[in-house]
């Protein structure tokens, strides 16, 4: 039996135009975006070189995250673009990363991996431009470790007040970009209270301007 949708929202967005959308921005998405997100994304990498072992990271673009990765730790990268896959090989050819196993166009909702099979699943910014983010996060916890840990960067909009009414405003520009604004900390409270053993391990706001939050799910074993 299917299961219910966390919220209607959860399937507004084609995944086609989702990949189309990234395909285009590939060769400009470090200019335009890596300077903005670098904090977040240092923290949650440094957390992940904490926990060590075997990292899949979803949505992994163009490679920029995995130069940070502590040498010891194997890396599985996936993304939807193969635009930006092609710039991420780009990458870990230049630097010869050689942590990285591999890269792969995949469906983040749909993952081509065994049960448990890696110890953390990395997702920086990719659950508000994906088209079922409860498919999504259900298939983390499921290639996931007992132990291990799903780490989210992750868009959380806001219920009230001007920055509420600012996501409202651009939510039709967004959608055309590849990504929803309307993405509230409701979607994450009702997936953990699903009975699949994750349990919240850390939430906390990151710049800039908390738009945006680390979160890290540990499953238990």
């Amino acid at each position: 039996m299917a299961t219910a949708q966390l919220n209607d929202a959860t399937t507004d967005l084609d995944q086609y135009k989702v990949e189309k959308a990234y395909d285009r921005w590939a060769p400009i998405y470090d200019l335009v975006f890596g300077a903005v997100f670098r904090q977040g994304r240092s923290m949650a990498i440094a957390t992940a070189n904490k926990l060590g072992g075997r990292v899949l990271e979803v949505g992994v673009g163009t490679g920029i995250s995995l130069p940070e990765y502590a040498p010891g730790v194997r890396v599985f990268g996936i993304d939807i673009s193969a635009a930006m896959l092609a710039e991420a090989q780009k990458r870990v050819d230049k630097l010869r990363l050689r942590n990285v196993d591999g890269l792969a166009v995949m469906d983040a909702a749909n993952l081509d991996f065994p049960d448990g099979a890696f110890d953390v699943v990395m997702a920086q910014y990719v659950l508000s431009a994906v088209s079922n983010p409860e498919a999504t996060m259900d298939e983390f916890a499921r290639v996931l470790k007992p132990g291990g840990e799903i780490i989210l960067l992750s868009r959380v909009s806001a219920e009230s007040g001007i920055r509420h009414f600012i996501e409202q405003g651009v939510a039709p520009l967004a959608h055309r970009l590849g990504w929803r604004t309307d993405f509230g900390w409701d979607y994450f409270a009702r997936w953990a209270e699903r009975p699949h053993g994750m349990q919240l391990a850390e939430r906390r706001p990151i710049p800039p301007l908390g738009h945006f939050s680390l979160i890290r799910f540990r499953k238990g074993g």
